[in-house]
C-alpha cells in the first residue's frame, strides 16, 4: 500500500486586524492581560461578507496553484470546522462546488481544536488503503461569529483563518508515520456552545441568555491540555520509537502560549524547535496548525525530510498527534 506524504499546502487569512488594544475598548480588559496569559497580541477578523467555506475555498485554490492541479484531480475533500456556514449542507459541498471540484466527495469533521490533526488522520489513511490519490484536508473556522465580545474569557483568544493540506502517495519514505487519536467526552460541559442542536434548539430565551456563543471554564480546559498535550506527543513518539530530540519542529495546536511552552519543556525540546505564531493569529482553531505550518515553511524552518509532529487539544475533549516525515 502506498505512503501518504503531505504535497501542498495553502492557507487564507482575512485582512481585518482586531488587536488588543481594540478589545480593551470594548470589553473590560488590556493588552498586558491578554499577552501574558496568552500571549496574544492580535488576531484577524472576517467581513461579515466572508463564511467559513469562502476561507476553505481560499485556503484550497493556494493549493491548487502551488500543486499546479486542477480541483478536478481531488478525489476527496474534508473540511475540519466548528463553524459551518449552516448545519446542512456541509461545507465541504459548499467547497466542492466552488471549486469546482467534480470528481470529488467529502464531507465535514467536528472535532474543535483538533480537527485538523484528526483530519490528517483520516485524508493519510484514505490515501494510504490506496483508494484514493489527492485527498484535500482543510481546517477552517470563523470564529468571531460565535464570540461573545462581552465575555473577555472567550473573545480574547480567537480569530478567522483558513488553511488546507493536500495529501498524496509518496514516492520513497517521506509522509505520514502514525497518529494517536483521544476522546474524553467528560469534559464537554467545560468548553461548548450550549445552543443550536437537537438538545437545545434556538428560542428567544437562548438568544437572551446568549447560549448560541462558546463558553468555557478555563481553568478546568487549562490543566486538560497542558497534561494531555505533553502525554499525547510522548506516547506517540515511543510507539513509534522516537525521542523527542529526532522531532526537528513540533507544530502545536496555537490555543495558548503557556501551554506550548509547558509542552515543550516536557518534552526536552529547545525554542527553535517548536513553532509559535499565535501572538499574530489568535486562536483559530482547526486552522492554528496549518497557518503555523506555512510560517514554518516560509522562513525556512521546515525542510524535505526532516521530522514533524503535530498536535492539538480541544472541546469534547478532543486531543490528537499526528508524526509525518516532511516531503517536499
Amino acid at each position: 500500500m502506498p505512503k501518504a506524504k503531505i504535497s501542498a499546502l495553502g492557507c487564507f487569512v482575512p485582512p481585518g486586524v482586531l488587536t488588543n488594544d481594540d478589545l480593551s475598548r470594548m470589553v473590560e480588559t488590556n493588552d498586558q492581560w491578554i499577552v501574558e496569559r496568552t500571549g496574544i497580541r492580535e488576531r484577524h477578523i472576517a467581513e461579515p461578507s466572508i463564511a467559513t467555506s469562502d476561507m476553505a475555498t481560499a485556503a484550497a485554490r493556494e493549493v491548487l496553484n502551488q500543486r499546479g492541479i486542477g480541483a478536478a484531480e481531488l478525489d476527496a475533500i474534508i473540511v475540519c470546522t466548528v463553524t459551518p456556514d449552516m448545519l446542512f449542507p456541509s461545507t465541504a459541498c459548499l467547497v466542492q462546488d466552488q471549486l469546482g471540484a467534480v470528481s470529488a466527495w467529502g464531507f465535514d469533521l467536528v472535532a474543535a481544536c483538533s480537527g485538523f490533526v484528526y483530519g490528517l488522520t483520516v485524508g493519510a489513511h484514505l490515501v494510504g488503503s490506496g483508494t484514493h490519490r489527492k485527498v484535500l484536508v482543510i481546517g477552517a473556522d470563523t470564529m468571531s461569529r460565535i464570540l461573545d465580545y462581552t465575555d473577555r474569557t472567550t473573545c480574547v483568544l480567537f480569530g478567522d483563518a483558513g488553511g488546507a493540506f493536500l495529501i498524496e502517495p509518496s514516492a520513497d519514505e517521506s509522509g505520514f508515520i502514525g497518529h494517536l487519536n483521544e476522546i474524553d467526552g467528560s469534559g464537554g460541559q467545560f468548553l461548548c456552545m450550549p445552543a443550536g442542536g437537537s438538545r437545545m434548539p434556538a428560542s428567544r430565551e437562548t438568544v437572551d441568555r446568549r447560549l448560541h456563543y462558546v463558553k468555557q471554564e478555563g481553568g478546568q480546559v487549562f490543566k486538560f491540555a497542558v497534561r494531555k498535550m505533553f502525554e499525547i506527543c510522548e506516547a506517540l513518539l515511543e510507539k513509534h520509537s522516537f525521542k523527542a530530540s529526532d522531532v526537528k519542529l513540533l507544530i502545536p495546536h496555537q490555543a495558548n502560549k503557556r501551554i506550548i511552552t509547558a509542552t515543550a519543556n516536557r518534552l526536552g525540546l529547545k525554542e527553535e524547535n517548536v513553532v509559535l505564531n499565535i501572538d499574530k493569529y489568535g486562536n483559530t482553531t482547526a486552522a492554528t496548525i496549518p497557518l503555523a505550518t506555512r510560517d514554518a515553511v516560509a522562513e525556512g524552518r521546515l525542510n524535505k525530510g526532516d521530522l514533524v509532529l503535530f498536535a492539538a487539544v480541544g472541546a469534547g475533549y478532543t486531543a490528537g498527534a499526528n508524526l509525518w516525515r516532511w516531503a517536499y
